[in-house]
C-alpha cells in the first residue's frame, strides 16, 4: 500500500547532506470500530493522557467516517486487548525518518512528503516495498515492514547515509547486499491503479501543543475523540465530493503532539493553547480509494504526488487502515482538482 513517486521540489534539497534514520520503535497499525470503541476509551486515555504509566513512546490515533486507526509501538499494543472490534494488520512496522543538514524534514516548514518521495518513496515503491505514511506537524514518517528492511536499506544507500537507532544511540548501518526487491517481495509488478478521490469541503488544520498544557485540553479532547456522535457511513463515493467528512488526527510520538482537526473541531479549543505555522495556513483533504486500500498495493499514492510535485505543491499524507489522506494547501485545490480530473481521463483513454 501506499507507494509515491514525488517531487520537483527537492533538486537543491538533494544537494545537501542526507541522513536517513531507521528509529528505535517497532510499531503494529490496528483499527477499532466505532461501535467498539467503548471497550478501548480506558486504555487510549492511558496512552494519550498519563505518559507516566506506560512506556509507549510511539502513539497516533486517526478517526474517520469508518473507524479509528491506531498506530503504536509494542509497549502501546499491549494495552490493547483482542476483541472482535480490533483489526490488526500482521507485520511489524518501522518508522523511517529523513534528516537534513541535522533537522529533520519538517511539514511545519510546508514541505510535507513533497521533500521525501523522489528520493525515498518513489525508489521503494519500484522495489515493490509498501509504505504506511503518516505526517505530522513534526516530521514525517515513513513506515516500512520489519520484513523488508534489507530492501530497504539495499535501495537507499547509495542516495543517504543510514543510521539505526539502538537504545537512544545513532549506529551507522553498513552498506548491505539485498536480494532484489522483486524477488525478495515475492510481489509481481502490475498496473498501477487509479483509485478515485473524495474532496470533501472541510477546512483543516494541522497544529501542536506543548505536552504540558494537555490537561488543560483534557475535557475537550475526549469530547472531540469519543463523543463526536459519528456513525461509519456507508457510502463514500465521488457524489459526497462537497460534503464534509470527519477526520481527526493526534499523534504522540517521543513527547512531540501533533493535531490535525477541521476548523469546527479547532474553535472548540482554546486558541492560546494551540499553535501553527507562522502562515496559520488552511488546508484542504483529498482522500485517495474508493474501496478500503488494503495494505500491499504500492504506488497508491503516484496518483497524487506526481501532480503536486510536478506544481511544487506542499502537502501532508496520513495513511490509515483503509483509506490514505493527503491535505493540500487551500489555495492549491482547485488546481489539484483539475489535475486529478486530466489524470483520470488520461488513465480512461
Amino acid at each position: 500500500m501506499r507507494s509515491a513517486p514525488l517531487s520537483s521540489t527537492e533538486s537543491s534539497w538533494r544537494a545537501e547532506a542526507m541522513d536517513l534514520h531507521i528509529l528505535d520503535h517497532r510499531l503494529r497499525v490496528t483499527s477499532i470500530s466505532k461501535t467498539g470503541l467503548e471497550n478501548y476509551t480506558h486504555p487510549l486515555i492511558k496512552l494519550i493522557f498519563l505518559r507516566n504509566r506506560t512506556r509507549c513512546k510511539f502513539f497516533s490515533l486517526t478517526e474517520t467516517p469508518e473507524n479509528y486507526t491506531v498506530v503504536l509501538d509494542e509497549e502501546g499494543f499491549k494495552e490493547l486487548q483482542p476483541s472482535e472490534h480490533l483489526q490488526v494488520e500482521g507485520s511489524t512496522w518501522l518508522p523511517l525518518n529523513v534528516i537534513s543538514n541535522g533537522n529533520a524534514s519538517s511539514s511545519s516548514q510546508a514541505v510535507g512528503v513533497t521533500k521525501i518521495a523522489k528520493s525515498v518513496i518513489a525508489p521503494l515503491a519500484e522495489q515493490h516495498v509498501s509504505v504506511f505514511m503518516l505526517s505530522t506537524y513534526q516530521t514525517d514518517f515513513i513506515l516500512v515492514r520489519e520484513t523488508d528492511l534489507s530492501v530497504v536499506i539495499h535501495t537507499l544507500q547509495e542516495e543517504f547515509n543510514i543510521y539505526r537507532e539502538v537504545k537512544g544511540e545513532s549506529v551507522p548501518v553498513q552498506g548491505q547486499n539485498a536480494q532484489n526487491g522483486l524477488r525478495k517481495n515475492g510481489r509481481e509488478a502490475s498496473h498501477a491503479t487509479v483509485h478515485p478521490v473524495l474532496i470533501p469541503e472541510n477546512q483543516f488544520c494541522v497544529m501542536s501543543l506543548d505536552p504540558d498544557t494537555l490537561p488543560a485540553i483534557a475535557t475537550t479532547l475526549i469530547d472531540v475523540l469519543f463523543y463526536s456522535n459519528n456513525t461509519p457511513k456507508e457510502d463514500t463515493s465521488q457524489a459526497q465530493d462537497l460534503e464534509c467528512i470527519k477526520f481527526f488526527s493526534f499523534s504522540l510520538i517521543d513527547g512531540y503532539i501533533s493535531l490535525v482537526m477541521d476548523t469546527e473541531a479547532q474553535r472548540q479549543f482554546p486558541a492560546d493553547l494551540l499553535f501553527t505555522s507562522s502562515s496559520g495556513e488552511l488546508w484542504r483533504m483529498v482522500r485517495i480509494g474508493g474501496q478500503p486500500l488494503g495494505f500491499d498495493e504500492c504506488g497508491i499514492v503516484a496518483q497524487i504526488s506526481q501532480p503536486l510535485a510536478d506544481s511544487d505543491i506542499s502537502a501532508y499524507y496520513i495513511s490509515t487502515f483503509s483509506f490514505d489522506h493527503a491535505l493540500v494547501p487551500e489555495e492549491d485545490i482547485v488546481s489539484v482538482t483539475e489535475m486529478l480530473k486530466d489524470q483520470r481521463k488520461e488513465a480512461a483513454r
